[in-house]
């Protein structure tokens, strides 16, 4: 083997190496996202069908939701702060973009907390929805289950009055005036209220129990990686090949052609049965 075929096959191999390092780099992520839903689908499994308790066992005055209590079902009883209603808009729900109907909820204690009702589609002949159902009035009794506020919005993305463009709590505690008193750690997401209303919003889907698919893509960047060595390997073994063929046919032989397609060498075929016409 020359110095030439040396670096040559260097090469390939330093390729093949790059390739598989982003490939196992990338195989990783995918593991990591599988174990963070796996993680998600058990907190689901272990939390979703618990029995109620009240919302100041789980988060005492001053204290924040704790990550292994979400999704606990809560218990409260108080009244609906129904002029503070707002809506989260553009919320994936019945193929539309939907809004989450949120209403603050003051407790007996004096507490605030913001209770996602559930959803309305947008209306037929404008974005907005045609009626939003109202809260019952005077005391109520809501259980529903905790959930943690969702992110600041992106810059540059806003919503109209009396509507916000993701469950930022401290954002709506700003829109309400209710800052002081409002739960900024957790909102509920309701699943019945006493009395019960004669109508309510659209009920809010359970969890999806889908793993995803981030297990199969990790092992496809695995055999992604293998198929990369494998490649350089047939590479470099025709090589191989073609030199012992080469010195077996000895330096008179005539050089050698590049291999043709098949469809080439059928073309080449029919030009020859012309030419003898």
């Amino acid at each position: 083997m020359n110095r030439e075929t040396a670096l040559r096959w260097s090469g390939y191999l330093a390729m093949a190496i790059v390739f598989a390092v982003a490939c196992a780099f990338l195989s990783n992520w995918q593991f990591s996202r599988n174990a963070e839903r796996d993680a998600e689908l058990r907190l689901v499994a272990q939390n979703y069908s618990r029995e109620p308790v009240p919302v100041g066992e789980l988060i005492p005055d001053g204290s924040s939701l704790a990550p292994d209590d979400e999704w606990r079902p809560v218990e409260m009883t108080g009244q609906y702060l129904t002029d503070q209603t707002l809506l989260a808009r553009n919320r994936p729900h019945g193929g539309t973009s939907a809004f989450e109907v949120l209403v603050p909820f003051r407790t007996d204690s004096g507490r605030v907390v913001v209770v996602d009702r559930g959803w309305v589609p947008p209306g037929d002949d404008q974005p907005e929805p045609d009626s939003i159902p109202a809260p019952p009035t005077g005391e109520v009794t809501v259980v529903g289950r905790l959930q943690p506020g969702e992110r600041p919005a992106r810059e540059g993305r806003s919503a109209p009055e009396g509507q916000v463009p993701t469950i930022d709590l401290q954002l709506i505690g700003t829109e309400t005036g209710q800052s002081s008193a409002l739960l900024d750690s957790a909102y509920v997401l309701m699943t019945t209220e006493s009395p019960a209303p004669a109508d309510r919003p659209n009920p809010l889907e359970d969890p999806s129990a889908d793993p995803g698919p981030y297990l199969s893509y990790a092992i496809q960047w695995i055999l992604f990686a293998v198929m990369g060595f494998a490649f350089i390997g047939y590479i470099i073994r025709t090589e191989i090949r073609h030199r012992r063929e080469d010195e077996e046919a000895g330096p008179d032989a005539p050089p050698r052609r590049p291999t043709q397609r098949r469809r080439d060498r059928d073309m080449e075929a029919e030009d020859e049965l012309l030419d003898a016409r």
